[in-house]
């Protein structure tokens, strides 16, 4: 494993190619309070890419251009939230996108276990720590375990993704799944909208 570190931006010219694993690192869990502080992105051949954001200025155009761009499939997981960071302060609409966590919810009806951890475990095999998950994302240097931990979120999921595939297409739930991807970004522009309830329940929060 290979972790590059880039101050601000990925370097011009850099190709990950038709998908890329992306995840985000930031202050909390909260829209409108807790900043974006770092993206990392990974191609899927063993190697991650750590970008810490300049902030709150966010002059990042390579990276900008390459969450906009319909040509690269963008995988996630958890993938509502990472959207909805990525446009409040990148101000960039995150297409075309694949969610391992939805997926997971699709094809592995068997379990409620749903997160990164477990879904790693059984479907790739690795055993993913948690340990810097909570650690201050917004310091001036990034410590070596928190650039090993940033790395790790992302250098499976085209694995993940590929186990998760096959069960959908088993199951007969690639095209609801497929659907459920395509309405990813309109989610996550309701979150920022202020509408985190579910529109499509039959009850309402006010």
């Amino acid at each position: 494993m290979t972790v590059q570190f880039h101050e601000g931006d990925l370097p011009d010219g850099l190709d990950l190619g038709p998908e890329v694993a992306v995840d985000s690192e930031t202050m909390g869990l909260r829209l409108g309070r807790d900043p974006l502080c770092v993206v990392q992105l990974s191609a899927g051949d063993g190697d991650a890419h750590v970008v810490r954001l300049n902030r709150p200025a966010y002059d990042c155009p390579n990276l900008k251009r390459l969450m906009a761009d319909p040509g690269v499939l963008k995988i996630f997981h958890f993938g509502r939230f990472d959207i909805a960071m990525v446009e409040l302060h990148l101000g960039v609409e995150t297409r075309p996108v694949y969610c391992t966590k939805i997926a997971s919810k699709l094809a592995r009806t068997y379990t409620d276990r749903h997160g990164l951890k477990d879904v790693a475990r059984e479907l790739a095999g690795i055993d993913l720590s948690k340990a810097q998950q909570s650690s201050d994302w917004g310091a001036a240097e990034l410590s070596t375990a928190q650039l090993e931990y940033a790395a790790s979120d992302v250098l499976h999921l085209h694995a993940i993704k590929h186990r998760l595939d096959e069960m959908l297409a088993r199951e007969g739930r690639a095209a609801i799944a497929q659907a459920c991807f395509d309405f990813l970004p309109t989610r996550a522009r309701l979150d920022l909208a202020g509408f985190e309830d579910d529109v499509f329940a039959h009850t309402w929060t006010k």
